[in-house]
C-alpha cells in the first residue's frame, strides 16, 4: 500500500512539473486561441473591456505577446477600476503595447531588436541562450500559430514607456489609481 501511495505522489509531482502547453488551433484566430488556453482569462476580460476583441479577429497578421493570469495578478490590474473613457483608453494603450503588426516567430527575434508596437511605442528584445525577452517579460511559450498571426505567452504585463509631450513634460500612460 505504501509503495502505491509513494508511486502516486511521485507521478503527481512529475505531472505538476510538466510545462503548460497552449492548446491552439492554427485555423482559429488569436482571440479564440487565447480564450482556449485556460491561463489567459484576465487577458480575454481586458480585451473585451477595452473593446479590442474584434480588432484582434481582423486579418492581421499580428504577433501578440499574451500575459498569463498570474502576470495580470502580479501587475495588480483590476478591470473594475477602468470606468472612464480616459482609463479605458489607458487600458487599450497597455493592451496594444502587447501587439505587433506582422507575424514574427521567436527564431526571427534578434538580441537588441527594437520594434514599434501597434500602440505606437517601441519595445526592445533581448535573446540570451535561446531565451527571448520583450522588455522585462520572458517568452514562456513561443510560436503559437493562429489563422491571423502568432501568439507568444509571456510572464509579465508589459507597460508602455512614458510619453514625452512636445513641451518636454512627461505624460505617463497610466492613471492615478492602482492598475
Amino acid at each position: 500500500m505504501q509503495i502505491k501511495t509513494v508511486s502516486m505522489l511521485v507521478a503527481l509531482l512529475l505531472l505538476s512539473a510538466i510545462p503548460l502547453n497552449v492548446a491552439a488551433d492554427e485555423n482559429d484566430d488569436i482571440p479564440a486561441n487565447v480564450m482556449s488556453t485556460g491561463v489567459h482569462d484576465s487577458l480575454v476580460a481586458a480585451l473585451t473591456h477595452a473593446d479590442l476583441v474584434t480588432t484582434l479577429q481582423g486579418d492581421g497578421p499580428f504577433t501578440v505577446f499574451a500575459p498569463t493570469d498570474a502576470a495580470f495578478t502580479a501587475a495588480g490590474i483590476d478591470l473594475s477600476t477602468f470606468d472612464t473613457d480616459e482609463e479605458n483608453a489607458t487600458l487599450a494603450d497597455i493592451l496594444l503595447y502587447h501587439v505587433y503588426s506582422g507575424a514574427v516567430n521567436a527564431a526571427d527575434v534578434t538580441d537588441g531588436l527594437t520594434v514599434t508596437m501597434v500602440n505606437g511605442d517601441e519595445a526592445s528584445f533581448t535573446v540570451t541562450n535561446g531565451t527571448v525577452m520583450v522588455g522585462d517579460a520572458t517568452v514562456t511559450t513561443a510560436d503559437v500559430a493562429s489563422s491571423n498571426g502568432i501568439i507568444h505567452v509571456i510572464d509579465k504585463v508589459l507597460m508602455p514607456p512614458a510619453d514625452q509631450t512636445p513641451q518636454g513634460e512627461i505624460c505617463y500612460n497610466t492613471v492615478s489609481h492602482t492598475i
